[in-house]
């Protein structure tokens, strides 16, 4: 095929995609076209489906913006460079391909069928109902016994005994339960719906929902923990994310280390119906962004770092001393590690976690139940209510007691609420200077953990986002936002940090959602808080980790899960996608539709109307919140009522009751909220009333607690059925996300990875695009993965771990595709392919520099560097010794 063969195929094809009447190949596709991102994601689509010219991905089409030069860069019109390496790793992904099975082979292997399906729902049910009794056992004895007692310092006494039994109880739970199911984890397959993968769910649901995550992240109690587990960790280790691994015997990580929060390290992921379980092995000193995927078979040498948003996948191994950053990750100059070391010795982190657990049982404990106690003491009103277990449940009058003193206590603790974290925070933060060096598991860590524990409380953060109030409640925490330019959706409901007192936002900047502002780094034996500002007039999409370091300054779009610069110039004026980040068009004519409604009497009058749909919408979830409140305290005096008769088992269901109260309350709510007027693919402002009635879903979907208990069980699939989602046969859900359910639709025996996120919306400066996705039968959506609104993935295709399959694209079957954004990776190419492969590579980025500097322009190849040896990229991965190996995802 000869460039010009291709040049006019791309033409006549982007003039049907563009619905143009003709295109010129020196055209270019966003200045001269107007076109965006999915125009273009569709015609790679439409490109991929023809035999007869090369096919293009979105870094091709950003990298060469006209017809002419993406058609240069892609044909082979003349003998590829000699490559010394080529005919040696054709053979050895030759021998790799008799072993390893492609997409379409997994697709076909045999799976668990409908009995083994009922089978393991039915396990799990009744594992559940059993744990829910013995845990109602415990409470109930350990209860008589405390309050048993003649004074109060005796109940206290009793209290923190019992405390602390049931602590210790429920810590060593899930490792005796590990070891004796278990044993020791092993490389291994196990069928999902078998009875090995019903060990393997109760093992893990044992581990990761137990206390410790939850309570002592981030401190040497917690690493003790995943020791007795048996990972192998060395000490001075630091680990601030609470997705917990699971395969723990698989973890060896090396002293000194430290894993950022948001990160995922399970060891295992699952693929084609079959969970893999292998190893992440980290050496001494490592440095793991926040938001990375680390997945099995992968591992870091002595020194290195992984940057934030960054994955490695199956085979790729970061040598010592190198830092990594992309998804899957390339070499870089970027140096991720925010603060250098200080002294924190052992006797200091054993001083730290003995004094965690003592102020948890001292103090935590007898205050969260003696204030309780207190309170029905002290307020007559309410200890009439709550403690009369005889109260008829059929009289109108105890239902309307029950309705006023469930809104006394929910408003006036929210109030409460309200007010303390604005006080104590603040007072707290006095202890902590910018940019001073602190060290690790000293009480000022403590009050930096505290800061961020009540800053980020999530209900305020839901009642106040995606409208005008959440700029004044961000500046009521302590961000500094000067001069606001008020949209109405100046930010989602998904935000953190580490202390809002050293973040900034310029005016005129939005924010989608999901935005972490890391404005804390730690080493694993010091920390230091920093200012993080994001420049004004930007646009920042999903899931972005915003570092103090990012390198960014005024009027620039961050894609979603871009990967923020930490080196380098600071760009402007300029739009970045990607990890690792490259240079996009930061607007194109068809984004500029609605400007003509960001200014002016127009725009005041339709924002007034806005802000009144949004205060009526966040009084909704108030009241959705407080009678969610008001059942589940009923259900609580139901059980106390039923005790006399009916014993340990009225405590037990009442606890199983819950679970089924909060899914059906919670799916009426969300769907009686769509009754009217169902969610549509959409383009429109957000000053459109169609967009509001969007927003007022959020905030009624808000609540996915109950759904993601499910995981891993069938009775998910059933609660995503509920709430509108068109879920086929035997479909393997072990935390996936959305928002739109109606808009979603799952094939048979489809596999969702943990972390996985299925997004049918999009908001864009002032515009909101909302459109349908399909995931096929057979289909794998890997750890952490993005599939966003508009895509379609075929039978038995696979999006690899961390990816992001941007808007409209279109999945052939029984494919693989990887990267951010995602791309087809071709498994067995032939010599030729590897040639161009790496004539690919020297474009895309060699040593991890941005694409945009190979790009080509005017049809004319840029001069490319030469080789400087293995970079782990296209297919080759670097082992701990420094030599080469397939990798067994070759490109």
């Amino acid at each position: 095929m000869t460039p010009d063969r291709t040049e006019r195929v791309y033409t006549e094809v982007l003039a049907d995609v563009a619905k143009v009447d003709q295109v010129s190949a020196e055209s270019h596709f966003f200045d001269d076209l107007g076109a965006n991102s999915l125009v273009m994601a569709h015609f790679c689509a439409r490109v991929r489906k023809r035999a007869d010219v090369p096919s293009a991905s979105m870094k091709d089409v950003y990298a060469n913006p006209t017809a002419r030069s993406l058609a240069t860069a892609l044909t082979d019109d003349e003998p590829a460079e000699a490559d010394p390496e080529a005919g040696e790793q054709a053979e050895a992904q030759a021998r790799e391909q008799e072993t390893e099975q492609t997409p379409a082979q997994a697709a076909d292997r045999p799976r668990a069928g409908a009995v083994a399906y009922v089978l393991c729902g039915l396990l799990q049910f009744v594992t559940f109902l059993g744990y829910s009794y013995l845990a109602a056992l415990l409470v109930v004895r350990g209860a008589s016994w405390v309050y048993a007692s003649a004074n109060l310092l005796e109940v206290y006494l009793r209290l923190v005994l019992f405390g602390g039994a049931s602590l210790i109880g429920l810590c060593l739970l899930p490792v005796v339960a590990k070891w004796v199911l278990v044993g020791r984890w092993k490389p291994q397959r196990i069928r999902v719906w078998t009875p090995a993968y019903f060990r393997f769910w109760l093992v893990k649901t044992l581990v990761q929902r137990n206390p410790v995550a939850l309570l002592f992240l981030g401190s040497p109690l917690y690493v003790l923990y995943l020791k007795a587990l048996g990972a192998k960790i060395g000490p001075g280790v630091a680990i601030f994310s609470r997705n917990v691994p699971v395969c723990t015997d698989l973890l060896t990580i090396g002293e000194g280390s430290v894993i950022r929060k948001d990160s995922f390290f399970t060891g295992y992921r699952a693929e084609a119906g079959v969970l893999q379980t292998g190893s992440v092995t980290l050496g001494k000193d490592v440095f793991v962004g926040e938001l990375s995927v680390l997945d099995i078979g992968t591992s870091m040498g002595d020194g290195s770092q992984l940057g934030h948003v960054s994955s490695l996948h199956p085979g790729q191994a970061v040598p010592a001393g190198e830092r990594w950053h992309g998804s899957p990750a390339l070499r870089a100059e970027a140096d991720y590690r925010g603060v250098g070391p200080a002294r924190c010795g052992r006797v200091r982190r054993f001083s730290y976690g003995v004094s965690q657990l003592l102020t948890t049982l001292l103090v935590y404990l007898p205050l969260a139940v003696g204030g309780v106690d207190l309170l029905i003491a002290k307020v007559p009103r309410l200890g009439t209510v709550l403690g009369a277990p005889t109260v008829s449940f059929g009289s109108w009058a105890f239902y309307g007691s029950a309705l006023v003193v469930t809104f006394v206590i929910f408003f006036g603790v929210s109030l409460l609420g309200l007010l303390f974290i604005a006080v104590v925070p603040r007072v707290l933060s006095l202890a902590l200077k910018p940019d001073k060096v602190y060290r690790l598991y000293t009480l000022r860590y403590s009050i930096l953990r505290a800061i961020r524990l009540i800053t980020n409380l999530k209900f305020f953060m839901t009642v106040f986002g995606d409208s005008s109030a959440i700029v004044h409640y961000l500046r009521y925490l302590g961000y500094r936002m000067p001069d606001v330019e008020q949209t109405g959706s100046n930010f989602g409901t998904a935000i953190k940090h580490e202390t809002p007192y050293q973040s900034s936002v310029g005016s005129g900047t939005m924010v989608a959602d999901g935005l972490s502002v890391v404005n804390a780094d730690y080493s694993s034996t010091s920390f230091k808080v920093s200012r993080a500002a994001i420049g004004a007039h930007n646009f920042l999409g999903n899931v972005i980790v915003y570092p103090s370091q990012g390198r960014t300054g005024e009027n620039c779009l961050l894609a979603t899960k871009v990967l923020v610069p930490v080196d380098g110039p600071v760009r402007e004026n300029v739009g970045l996608l990607g990890s690792p980040s490259f240079e996009i068009p930061r607007t194109v004519a068809r984004d500029h539709q609605f400007d003509h409604l960001r200014g002016g009497d127009e725009f005041r009058r339709r924002l007034a109307a806005k802000n009144r749909h949004n205060a009526g919408t966040a009084v909704m979830f108030l009241l959705v919140r407080w009678l969610y409140f008001c059942g589940i305290t009923l259900l609580g005096w139901a059980s106390a009522a039923l005790y006399p008769r009916f014993g340990v088992s009225a405590v037990a269901l009442a606890s199983v009751a819950a679970l089924l109260f909060s899914s059906v309350y919670f799916t009426l709510v969300e769907r009686a909220s769509i009754v009217i007027h169902p969610l549509r693919p959409l383009y429109c402002s957000i000053y459109d009333r169609r967009f509001w009635r969007h927003e007022r879903f959020w905030k009624a979907a808000a609540s996915t607690v109950y759904v993601q208990a499910l995981n891993g069980t069938p009775f998910k699939n059933l609660a995503w059925r509920m709430l509108g989602v068109k879920v086929g046969k035997r479909v393997f859900d072990d935390g996936a996300a959305m928002p739109e359910k109606t808009l979603v639709t799952f094939g048979d025996e489809a596999t969702l990875n943990v972390g996985s996120h299925v997004q049918c919306h999009s908001q864009e400066d002032g515009a909101f695009k909302a459109d349908r996705i399909v995931v096929g039968a057979r289909s794998t959506v890997g750890v952490g993965a993005w599939v966003h609104y508009g895509a379609t993935m075929g039978e038995g295709s696979v999006l690899a771990a961390d990816s992001f399959l941007m808007k409209g694209e279109d999945v052939p079957p029984h494919t693989r595709w990887e990267g951010n954004p995602a791309r087809e990776i071709r498994p067995g190419r032939e010599a030729d392919g590897l040639a161009r492969a790496g004539r690919h590579r020297r474009r895309e980025g060699h040593n991890g520099r941005p694409i945009e500097q190979f790009a080509v322009t005017n049809g004319k190849r840029r001069p490319s560097p030469r080789r400087r040896g293995p970079d782990g990229h296209n297919g080759k991965a670097i082992i701990a010794d420094g030599t080469w190996r397939p990798s067994p995802w070759p490109r």
